[in-house]
């Protein structure tokens, strides 16, 4: 979620009045926002573009909850020491949490472990441990309408007669100090972005939030005038009709198996009729297609501690399978491939063929992603039901990407279309007609040169390095993944390094690349990614040669506040993953809205981009989707580029013979050894396009006009990438509301009794 202070000001359109008073205190605001921590309860991508949709629901006007896990330790803290990366726990409660209200008085039981009983009344799950869900609310307030959503995070509480209540003997201070045990839940968050660790704890932690919440929701329905009770138990019929759950990614998967037990077990509604509404109740969202991403729980983990829950799966996947099989006789095959239940030396649950049936919808989260999980991820799937497979490309919240992080531009769009593309962001078309405008596109370079010059004096008051803000700032900025291609980017920089000193007298346009992203502790080919670039670093910055032509800058602790810094002042963005990798991205999105031009491959949502600009407006290159296809069937075979390409060459020579890491020379053997024997993202292959396309960016850089020219023709083009126009599509057709663009009145002013009803009471 980043920072709450300024943001909260920009939404409900008090920033003027209190940086007003309180400068008049004698106190500068801008200093106060910097002591807040972030809150940093995500990993990347798939967490910030749930805190953008937060925003965009509640701006829409929709009666939306955000829910998820309170952590007490987000995201690390990243530190580099000697160019390694260090982990430090994020401490981010440490001073308190004034947007947060506790709300013990909906505290719920959330069980685990224990044996399911059959009678004929029915299945009961017994002698469970019981752990207790503390809710934690913060407000999310929408841009200038007076509405206010909720954001609902789980902490986890033992009971008191924890460890007591069992046949007491004695030990109560280690029951008492045992209490940490169920507290842990909650603790930490997971690490990893884009990789699958099943580890018990975080299997807790995924059923913890979803049984929780499903407490939640169905109290929330009974209490409503829908969930009106006859004279045994609510009639759950209008379930889906007044509740939508979007799972974001499979992690919250058990929310269906959980859904089912409380209907079958506690509600005694029967199966069919359970099954029916869970599936009209639930949509998924897939975010990767990497196979080491996908979630698969071993059946003994999730026997031991949701044994009910394992009994409900494998009957889903009975009558899943049947129906199959009545459909497709004899094929033993696909029912293999089909199954929830992965037979191998340990069975396995898939977490997202659970998703798949269980779901009314399904969704990638961009064009070329969507292709993909229909026609090759969950082909088997999209071929039984084709209807249930949809595209909704990701967004980004122009109030925090735009308005927060870079005022000098909104200001500037606001001064030549007016202030309403904040809340419609498709106006920023009105733009093209200002591409030729010798003030506007001096404006727009001024504002860029501002923010720049603003950057660096970060960079000089916090990391003590002085950049030359007349250089082209070319920024790299994500979680540090082999997919990603850093290492790419860290090859094209040794290329210009050799350039330079090959030619010390020849032209060149001055940059300094900014690389930043955090590696997850356990992920040893990314942590050494990091120290190469450190190291390649370090020898160009020290090399007088090379002088204020090129620096490299390894970004600290890269996190939203940081993002919301570097993002303004960038010249270039690198978008470099290999084509069918990155699902979408948002962080592309957010550059082009802020005046950076692309470099990037037809991944994600570069491939819309480059649709709504212009091909010709963004630094394409390197190998499409059908091309990687192509070479993975002929067999990628790396030592051909590198005998084919001399500065290539010259460069991983210099990487493997300890150039730069005198001390060590070996350092980096698993790096280059990964590049020639097992680069699943076949880097080789698209280096010397990207060299070649490197250099029609400097080529344009040097024509400020002409560049300044391509960025307003993107900004102009960034409407489509605003999460108000996402959500309005998952509200149209997954969820079913209307949006509503009615401002509420504020709480000062008497409503409407008749002003009260809601056109719809769902709520997603």
């Amino acid at each position: 979620m980043g920072r709450t202070l300024q943001n909260t000001m920009i939404n409900l359109g008090l920033q003027n009045a209190c940086d007003e008073a309180v400068y008049q205190l004698g106190l500068d605001m801008e200093e106060l926002e910097e002591i807040e921590e972030d809150a940093g309860l995500g990993n990347g991508g798939l967490g910030r573009l749930a805190a953008c949709f937060l925003d965009s629901m509640a701006t829409l006007g929709l009666a939306a909850y955000g829910y998820g896990i309170r952590y007490e330790y987000g995201i690390f803290n990243q530190k580099i020491r000697d160019g390694w990366q260090v982990e430090e726990a994020d401490d981010w409660l440490r001073h308190g949490n004034p947007w947060e209200k506790a709300r013990p008085e909906y505290m719920l039981p959330v069980h685990f472990y224990g044996r399911v009983e059959h009678s004929a009344s029915g299945a009961k799950w017994i002698d469970t441990q019981v752990v207790l869900a503390l809710p934690y609310d913060t407000p999310v307030p929408g841009y200038m309408n007076n509405t206010v959503n909720t954001m609902r995070l789980w902490s986890a509480r033992a009971p008191n007669d924890f460890n007591l209540r069992d046949f007491n003997v004695g030990d109560y201070i280690q029951a008492v100090l045992d209490r940490n045990l169920a507290e842990n839940i909650s603790r930490v968050l997971y690490p990893n972005d884009n990789f699958f660790e099943g580890k018990e704890l975080r299997l807790k932690q995924e059923y913890f939030v979803v049984a929780a919440t499903l407490q939640d929701i169905i109290r929330r329905f009974k209490a409503s005038k829908f969930g009106s009770t006859d004279s045994v138990r609510t009639v759950f019929d209008s379930f889906p009709d007044q509740v939508a759950i979007q799972l974001n990614d499979t992690h919250p998967a058990m929310a269906i198996p959980e859904l089912m037990r409380i209907f079958v077990d506690i509600e005694k509604l029967p199966w069919d009729k359970a099954w029916d509404i869970t599936k009209r109740t639930f949509a998924y969202t897939n975010h990767t297609v990497l196979p080491e991403a996908l979630e698969r729980w071993p059946v003994d983990l999730v026997e031991k501690l949701l044994p009910r829950h394992l009994q409900i799966i494998y009957e889903i996947n009975q009558r899943h399978l049947d129906h199959i099989a009545s459909l497709f006789p004899n094929d033993v095959e696909r029912l293999r491939r089909m199954s929830l239940i992965e037979e191998g030396s340990t069975k396995r649950i898939n977490m997202a063929h659970l998703c798949i049936v269980g779901s009314h919808a399904v969704n990638g989260v961009a064009k070329i992603h969507s292709e993909i999980v229909r026609t090759q991820v969950f082909e088997d799937f999209a071929e039984l039901e084709p209807e249930k497979f949809q595209n909704k490309t990701n967004g980004i919240t122009p109030r925090r990407w735009l308005l927060l992080c870079n005022p000098g531009l909104a200001e500037l769009i606001a001064e030549k279309i007016g202030e309403d593309y904040v809340r419609d962001l498709s106006q920023l078309t009105k733009l093209h007609k200002f591409v030729d405008d010798d003030l506007f596109i001096r404006e727009v370079a001024k504002v860029k040169q501002e923010n720049k010059v603003k950057f660096a004096l970060y960079l000089e008051k916090e990391y003590k390095v002085k950049i030359n803000p007349s250089s082209m700032f070319d920024v790299h900025v994500k979680r540090i993944h082999e997919y990603k291609r850093q290492l790419m980017n860290c090859l094209h920089i040794i290329t210009m390094y050799n350039r330079i000193r090959r030619d010390p007298a020849k032209l060149f346009v001055p940059r300094t690349v900014i690389i930043g992203g955090k590696a997850a502790p356990g992920y040893h080919m990314a942590k050494m990614i990091i120290k190469l670039i450190n190291a390649v670093a370090q020898v160009v910055n020290n090399d007088p040669m090379v002088g204020n032509k090129l620096k490299v800058i390894f970004l600290e602790n890269y996190r939203v506040s940081l993002a919301e810094k570097v993002i303004p002042a960038t010249d270039l963005s690198e978008q470099i993953s290999t084509a069918g990798t990155e699902a979408s991205g948002t962080g592309n999105m957010k550059f082009m809205l802020n005046g950076a031009l692309t470099i990037g491959t037809m991944d994600g949502a570069n491939v819309e981009m480059a649709e709504e600009a212009g091909e010709e407006n963004l630094f394409i290159f390197g190998m499409r989707v059908e091309d990687v296809t192509e070479l993975d069937k002929k067999g990628y075979n790396a030592q051909l580029y590198y005998d084919r390409l001399p500065e290539l060459k010259q460069a991983v020579d210099q990487i493997k013979s300890g150039f730069f890491s005198p001390k060590d020379p070996n350092l980096f053997n698993d790096v280059v050894n990964m590049l020639f024997h097992h680069d699943r993202f076949k880097v080789f292959a698209d280096y010397e396009d990207y060299v070649k396309c490197q250099e029609k960016v400097s080529e344009l850089y040097l024509n400020s006009k002409a560049w300044t020219k391509m960025v307003i023709r993107n900004i102009a083009a960034a409407g489509k990438f605003s999460s108000d126009r996402t959500i309005k599509e998952y509200a149209r057709d997954i969820w079913h509301v209307e949006p509503s663009d009615l401002k509420i009145p504020p709480p000062n002013e008497p409503r409407d009794a008749g002003q009260d009803k809601t056109p719809n009471g769902t709520a997603a």
